[in-house]
């Protein structure tokens, strides 16, 4: 990849202590509909349950394998998409957020009067969903979107001068040569030039098209942009010019970033911290140094071990192996343990995960006809004939099912046909700050870790 002058020092830390942007236990379902009469059967769980915040003038890398719930996300804080649960805060100082954080620590039921006042207050003032409507057109204003697809973002049918203008007309910030004027300045801010404005999009190439993008975003001015895989589908080449534009843009700007990328070369250069995202939720959040310096969770570790470019600078390290868990029923410990080679009993081994593990061997589950769940982590197994109880009991117990979950069992009883089977329960492992500045979701580095037994 072509070199991209955006280093940063060792030492890097937020220009400013200002929150631009704070996402508090945000959450995001999508229904599942079955049948003729399209009945609600469950839910996708994109976004499960994440909070970070973005300070003024920074970039935050939001990170993770396809399908982890990153551009879900995304949508959400630019306000394209409502969120199930939790919320998206705008324009909170460090004592608001303080408070909120505070107010939002007490369970419902036991906050007074006056604490359910204040909240309803910060929520109606400050979380996007519930704005006044002139608080959420000021939000619209100061948050813009680049989008991965810059052809499917911009209207074949209009001219370039009308694409980036538009946001200047509904706002009535400018009108006839004024107008033409400004879109003309913000075309040459892009590496563009009055020439474009009588083209339409299918007329330029990919990387034009993204500047293209990039100026109708930066038309209102404003203070915050989500910039979703800006560069994942121009050539490699096109890509530096365009990283180079975006970190033009912002020492001139000041404008703050939420960079959503898979590409671990590009959020190294690019951001001040990383959020890392697997499943719907954070794994690790922390600065871009510490993050590839010393990560703390096994998924960040898999994900710059699988990177050619990154791994040259590392030993060798975890591999990602199996497949993502159905986020519609996701593990109920740590979210990754079903991959993680370095798994250990409290990670949150369940019915499913045994299994999921046995049916890989052929035979095994052979004569199942039936398993009655007493919750995640026990149920009884119904077999046609005692023989295939008493097999699979053996196998759950024998070396070759994994150590961590044969230690999780806490029981494994068969009568007759029936197997009983029953994990340790677990509580959902919490990000938990391990320096500062730097959080993980792992038992290995948080208060959640395993006993060590001589």
């Amino acid at each position: 990849m072509t070199a991209i002058s955006t280093a940063r020092p060792e030492d890097a830390t937020p220009r400013a202590s200002e929150y631009v942007i704070s996402v508090r236990d945000a959450r995001k379902y999508f229904p599942i509909k079955e049948g003729v009469l399209q009945r609600v059967t469950g839910h996708i769980k994109a976004v499960d349950g994440i909070s970070f915040d973005v300070r003024r003038g920074e970039t935050v890398g939001l990170v993770g394998e396809s399908g982890c719930g990153k551009t879900t996300l995304g949508r959400c804080i630019a306000g394209l998409l409502e969120p199930t649960g939790g919320g998206v805060y705008f324009g909170l100082d460090a004592d608001a957020r303080a408070r909120l954080d505070a107010l939002l620590a007490d369970p419902t039921e036991t906050r007074t009067p006056a604490q359910q006042r204040e909240l309803a207050e910060l929520t109606s003032r400050h979380r996007i969903d519930t704005m006044a409507k002139d608080r959420r057109r000021e939000y619209r204003r100061n948050c813009q979107m680049v989008f991965q697809d810059a052809f499917s973002s911009l209207n074949p049918r209009q001219l370039v001068k009308d694409i980036v203008g538009r946001p200047l007309k509904i706002y009535r910030e400018a009108s006839g040569t004024a107008l033409l004027e400004r879109v003309v300045a913000l075309l040459e801010s892009v590496g563009l030039g009055r020439e474009h404005l009588y083209r339409y999009p299918h007329q330029f190439s990919g990387g034009q098209r993204q500047r293209i993008s990039i100026a109708r975003a930066l038309a209102l001015s404003p203070q915050f942009i989500v910039l979703d895989e800006p560069t994942s589908s121009l050539d490699v080449s096109v890509q530096a010019q365009i990283l180079n534009l975006l970190y033009g843009l912002q020492q001139e700007h000041g404008l703050t970033y939420l960079f959503i990328t898979h590409d671990l070369n590009v959020v190294r250069h690019m951001s001040d911290r990383i959020v890392v995202m697997y499943l719907g939720q954070a794994a690790e959040i922390g600065s871009a140094d510490r993050i590839f310096a010393a990560p703390r969770h096994p998924y960040t570790e898999a994900l710059l071990a699988a990177n050619p470019s990154l791994r040259k600078d590392r030993r060798d390290g975890i591999r990602l192996s199996g497949s993502v868990p159905d986020p519609a029923r996701p593990p109920r410990g740590c979210r990754f343990h079903t991959r993680c080679p370095v798994a250990t009993r409290v990670c949150g081994w369940e019915i499913d995960d045994a299994i999921r593990e046995l049916d890989l061997r052929d035979g095994l589950l052979k004569g199942l006809s039936g398993v009655e769940r007493h919750s995640d982590f026990a149920a009884d197994l119904t077999f046609d004939t005692t023989d295939q109880a008493a097999a699979l009991v053996a196998e759950l117990r024998s070396p070759s099912t994994p150590e961590p979950m044969r230690e999780a069992l806490v029981g494994l009883r068969q009568d007759g046909g029936v197997v009983s089977v029953r994990f340790e329960p677990v509580e959902p492992v919490r990000l938990e700050t391990v320096e500062p500045a730097h959080a993980t979701a792992c038992v290995l580095h948080t208060s959640q870790r395993p006993e060590v037994h001589p």
